[in-house]
C-alpha cells in the first residue's frame, strides 16, 4: 500500500452534490478536504434532462442563494417543467403526490406568514448534470481536492484518526463523512444499522425508441398492473410492482425485458426498437439509525434511501450538507460548543424520517388495488381543495420544514425570510462567507458588543427592514436558521444562553 504523505480535516466519499456541497461549507471555515469519488467520469446521460431532471426545493435554493451560486443556474430559464401540462385545460401543475396533481392556483400562499416578496422560487428546475457542474467549479475556487477513480474499500478509525483506503492508496483525516449513495461502502465500513423496508416495485428510467410510439399516451398513465410516464418521446419511466425483484437481480437489463414490462404495464403490444440506455431503482425505504459513528458520518443516500417519487432525496441530502458543514468545521477548529456535532443527528434524522414516511405514503396509494385506488380518490379530492393543495405544496417545497429548538416563537428553527433592507439589500447576500448573523433592525449597542465577542462566527448586522414581521432582533446560524428572535426589548441573558449553544466566546 502506498500512504499518502497529506493529512486532511476531513475525507468526503462521493463527489455528487452533497459531497461537493458539503465539502464547500468545510472549505468556507477553511478546513482542507478530500473527495474521493469511484467513477472515473462524473457525467452521464442518467444526470442530464429528463432523466436527471431534479427539483430544487426552497431550502436548497436558499442555501444555493446564500452562498451566492443560485444567479448559476441557467437550465430552469430554457426548459420548461415536465409538469407543466396537467392535461386539465389551462390550469398550471406544479408537483404531485402519488402522481396526483398539484395546481398552482389551488395553492394559497398567504399562509406561509414569513415568505416576503424578496423571498427565492419555492422551486426550480434543475439536472444533476447542471448541479453537480457548479458546486464542482465552486469546489475548485476552494481549492478543493477531488480524485476521481478513487473508490473507498476500507475506513478504520481510532479516537484522533480516521484511515481510508482508496484502491492502492492509504489516505488519512479527522474525520470521514459517507456521501457515496444508497451502497455507502463508508456506511457498511463504519458499521451502520441501516433499518427500513423492503420495497413494493421495480421502477425503470429507459431512453428508447419506440416502433409505434402512439400506442402510449402521453403524460403520467396509472393501470391496473402499475404505471408508466411519457414525459419526452423516448424517455419513459415505469413502476413494476413486482415487490422489487428485478432491481435486486442480477438479471441483464435488456430490450426484451423492458419490452415485456412495459407491454404488461400499459396493457399494450408497443414495440420498442432500440434501447439507448436504462437504470432501475426502487421504493425501498431504509435510514441509518445514527447519523454518526465516532469520526465517521453519514450525508445524503448514505444516510437514507427511499423512492424517488416527489424528487426529495437531493434535497434533503443538500440539507444534510448545510446542517453538517458549519458544526463539523467548529468541531474541527475547536470552536464548538459541548454537543455540537451531535446535533447534526438529532436534527436531520427526524427530518429523514418525515421523507421517508412521505414517500412511502405515496407507494401505497400508488398501488395497483382496489384499496389502494380508494385511497388514491379520496387523496385527490383533498388535494383539489385549497387547504390540501397548500399543506401538499408546503411539504414538497419544504416551506413546512422546522427543527425543534425548544422555542415557542414560529420563527425558530425555521430558515431566514430574506429580508430586503432600506437601501435594497437582502440579508442572503451577507450570508455568502458561511457566517452566522447577528440581526438588529434597532441598532442596539448591546448587541453589537455581544457580537463582537463572536466575531470569527459571526457577523453584526444593523438595518431597518421593509418588513421586520414585530421583530426586534434575530440570530441566525451558519446554515439560515433563526435560533433566537426578539420581538421587545431584548433579553440579553436568553441571547447569551442561544449564543452559548451555538458558538463559542473569543
Amino acid at each position: 500500500m502506498k500512504p499518502d504523505p497529506s493529512k486532511y480535516d476531513v475525507i468526503i466519499a462521493g463527489a455528487g452534490p452533497v459531497g461537493l456541497f458539503l465539502a464547500c461549507e468545510l472549505a468556507l471555515a477553511k478546513c482542507s478536504v478530500l473527495i474521493l469519488e469511484k467513477s472515473e467520469n462524473p457525467h452521464s446521460l442518467l444526470k442530464k434532462i429528463p432523466f436527471g431532471i431534479r427539483g430544487l426545493s426552497a431550502p436548497s435554493i436558499e442555501a444555493f442563494y446564500r452562498r451566492g451560486l443560485l444567479d448559476k443556474f441557467n437550465l430552469h430559464k430554457q426548459v420548461k417543467s415536465p409538469h407543466m401540462n396537467s392535461g386539465q385545460g389551462t390550469r398550471r401543475q406544479v408537483g404531485h403526490f402519488a402522481g396526483i396533481p398539484l395546481h398552482e392556483d389551488d395553492i394559497d400562499t398567504s399562509q406561509w406568514k414569513y415568505r416576503l416578496p424578496s423571498s427565492t422560487p419555492a422551486s426550480l428546475i434543475s439536472e444533476m448534470d447542471e448541479i453537480e457542474t457548479i458546486l464542482t467549479h465552486h469546489a475548485e475556487t476552494l481549492n478543493i481536492e477531488i480524485k476521481y477513480g478513487h473508490p473507498v474499500s476500507s475506513v478504520q478509525q481510532d479516537k484522533t484518526i480516521t484511515t481510508v483506503q482508496a484502491g492502492e492508496i492509504i489516505f488519512q483525516a479527522l474525520w470521514v463523512v459517507g456521501c457515496d449513495g444508497a451502497r455507502s461502502m463508508v456506511r457498511k465500513a463504519g458499521s451502520f444499522e441501516f433499518a427500513g423496508t423492503e420495497p413494493y416495485f421495480t421502477g425503470y428510467s429507459t431512453y428508447i425508441e419506440i416502433a409505434d410510439p402512439e400506442k402510449l399516451k402521453s403524460g403520467r398513465v396509472m393501470t391496473e398492473q402499475g404505471m408508466y410516464l411519457q414525459s419526452q418521446p423516448g424517455y419513459v419511466v415505469i413502476q413494476d410492482f413486482d415487490g422489487g425483484a428485478f432491481h435486486g437481480s442480477d438479471r441483464p437489463l435488456t430490450l426484451e425485458h423492458i419490452q415485456k414490462v412495459l407491454r404488461r404495464v400499459s396493457n399494450t403490444d408497443v414495440t420498442i426498437k432500440t434501447l439507448h440506455t436504462a437504470t432501475t431503482w426502487t421504493d425501498r425505504a431504509r435510514q441509518a439509525t445514527s447519523y454518526r459513528n465516532g469520526r465517521i458520518l453519514l450525508a445524503g443516500d448514505a444516510a437514507h434511501i427511499h423512492s424517488p417519487l416527489g424528487g426529495q432525496g437531493l434535497n434533503l441530502g443538500l440539507g444534510d450538507a448545510l446542517n453538517l458543514g458549519w458544526k463539523l468545521a467548529a468541531t474541527i477548529k475547536k470552536t464548538a460548543p459541548e454537543g455540537l456535532i451531535d446535533s447534526y443527528h438529532l436534527e436531520r434524522h427526524p427530518i429523514g424520517e418525515k421523507v421517508l414516511a412521505w414517500s412511502r405514503a405515496q407507494v401505497a396509494i400508488m398501488n395497483p388495488t382496489p384499496e389502494a385506488r380508494a385511497l388514491n380518490a379520496i387523496f385527490r379530492d383533498i388535494m383539489n381543495t385549497r387547504d390540501g393543495a397548500t399543506y401538499v405544496a408546503g411539504r414538497i417545497w419544504g416551506l413546512l420544514t422546522r427543527y425543534d429548538l425548544d422555542s415557542g416563537h414560529s420563527l425558530i428553527g425555521c430558515s431566514v425570510p430574506n429580508f430586503e433592507f432600506m437601501d435594497g439589500t437582502k440579508l442572503g447576500e451577507f450570508m455568502h462567507d458561511g457566517h452566522g448573523v447577528l440581526l438588529d433592525f434597532h441598532s442596539n449597542k448591546s448587541l453589537e458588543k455581544i457580537a463582537d465577542e463572536h466575531s470569527t462566527q459571526l457577523k453584526y448586522i444593523s438595518a431597518v427592514a421593509k418588513e421586520q414581521f414585530g421583530l426586534n432582533a434575530l440570530l441566525i446560524r451558519p446554515d439560515g436558521i433563526v435560533a433566537w428572535v426578539a420581538e421587545g426589548p431584548v433579553d440579553e441573558l436568553l441571547l447569551q444562553k442561544s449564543m452559548a449553544r451555538w458558538f463559542t466566546k473569543e
